[in-house]
């Protein structure tokens, strides 16, 4: 009932915006990270180390991370577009997972790696945003 009451103001509809937003986007990004991963498990020399690294895994590794993650980061998106309390928390979750991630796989494709760090931030602020609006 609370949740009929706070759609009808304008703060409730700008959260219930912004908590779709988060969840389109997390779908999204999710989704180029399975498709990173088939490119690493189809072809483990696509992507090229150019420098020794601390964080060093196998390719192949890197293509089965990516593709657990994408995975979550698919269902939770759901749950998130669904309108359930566990995705914004779990969705927090997976954007830092990611972000934490593809930090470590920055030297196997650098561009790439920043822009998904960049857009796991602005989930991670989306829901962040949602969930605080559902406080006030």
């Amino acid at each position: 009932m609370s949740d009929m009451r706070s759609r009808d103001t304008a703060g409730g509809m700008w959260a219930a915006g912004v908590s779709a937003f988060a969840g389109i986007v997390l779908a999204t990004i999710s989704v180029f990270e399975i498709l990173e991963a088939i490119a690493a498990l189809a072809n483990d020399t696509v992507f090229v180390r150019g420098l020794n690294y601390t964080y060093e895994f196998d390719v192949t590794t890197w293509g089965w991370i990516h593709l657990l993650i994408g995975l979550v980061g698919l269902g939770t998106a759901a749950g998130i577009l669904m309108g359930q309390a566990w995705g914004g928390i779990l969705g927090i979750l997976i954007a830092s997972i990611s972000m934490i991630s593809n930090f470590l796989f920055l030297p196997y494709y650098p561009f790439w790696a920043i822009t998904i760090i960049a857009v796991d931030v602005l989930i991670i602020w989306a829901l962040c945003r949602h969930i605080m609006g559902d406080r006030d």
